[in-house]
């Protein structure tokens, strides 16, 4: 059963291209990612599906449903929750919940099983103005309100950003709540960290799909071993590997070098014979298993590698 089907969308801003030839499908009651960094059109994307915006080529479904021509049915189905807070911050929580559930026709009691988890958390501040909420508070806030009409597809447009790290992690956990009810939910997010909490996840940049699978799947496709290097000068460390003709990616990680080598059976002895005759002080190798920002990396790259292989 398919919740969501993107075909061929395209989408420009004057000489900009925020969306090149996207196309996938989301299934029903999957979690599913867009990950990328700032830019990637993971916001123009999420706009023109809550249809709020127009692509300028291709053609997008919810439940079966035309984005342009039934937009009116597919607004009754979605909840959707920007990436900027936009609730009225001079409203309370509770007067922020009322309004949008009368804009839906409904009332906060009538859709209460719904929300109770979230609106729990809330009911201690809900005479509080949304604008001197907390970060994490704020976030609930605005999926209480995306939730109050009881849409079968919630689109969240990089919901965690700018909250705590133990915010991040309670948000999650609603999601993963929101899924067992059976509820379809599109979140986008620039931290690579986040992906493996989704089913699968599209990843994206510059407004090109470099991957869709599940991350399981995307981390078993990392071609050869990967090695995590550092040493005391990590900068001249870079700089080195990036010109030894056996070395095919290296990138900075935190105050590790993330390395692959052209020969995928190569091993850690073959990287300490390249790096050790060099003598950077405070040297150490060893082997890691990618991450899914070590095979974004790795995809971003794809075209100067085969560039390099084909030359």
């Amino acid at each position: 059963m398919i919740a969501v089907e993107v075909d061929e969308l395209e989408k420009r801003y004057g000489d900009s291209v925020a969306l090149k030839k996207i196309s996938f499908e989301v299934n029903r009651g999957e979690l599913f990612g867009l990950i990328g960094p700032d830019g990637a059109g993971k916001t123009t994307l999420l706009r023109i599906l809550a249809t709020l915006l127009l692509a300028d080529k291709g053609r997008a479904t919810i439940h079966g449903y035309d984005t342009v021509r039934e937009y009116r049915t597919i607004r009754n189905l979605v909840g959707y929750m920007p990436g900027r807070f936009s609730l009225y911050q001079d409203l309370t929580v509770e007067e922020n919940l009322r309004f949008f559930a009368t804009l839906f026709g409904t009332t906060v009691e009538e859709n209460y099983g719904q929300i109770k988890d979230i609106y729990d958390q809330l009911s201690p501040f809900k005479r509080r103005r949304a604008g001197k909420l907390s970060g994490g508070m704020k976030q609930k806030l605005a999926l209480c309100c995306a939730l109050i009409h009881k849409p079968e597809i919630l689109f969240l447009d990089e919901p965690t950003s700018g909250v705590d790290a133990v915010s991040r992690k309670e948000f999650w956990g609603i999601l993963h709540r929101l899924k067992r009810q059976g509820i379809t939910i599109l979140v986008s997010t620039p931290y690579m960290d986040e992906a493996m909490r989704c089913d699968r996840i599209v990843l994206i940049q510059n407004g090109i799909i470099l991957s869709i699978d599940s991350p399981a799947e995307i981390l078993q496709h990392y071609p050869g071993p990967l090695f995590a290097v550092k040493a005391d000068d990590i900068y001249g460390l870079l700089k080195f590997a990036r010109e030894l003709e056996p070395v095919e990616l290296s990138h900075a990680f935190g105050e590790y070098l993330h390395i692959t080598l052209k020969d995928k059976r190569a091993g850690l002895e073959q990287l300490h014979v390249l790096l050790e005759e060099c003598r950077f002080p405070g040297l150490e190798i060893r082997r890691i298993n990618p991450t899914i920002e070590d095979c974004f990396i790795r995809l971003m790259s794809e075209p100067e590698l085969n560039g390099n292989r084909n030359g």
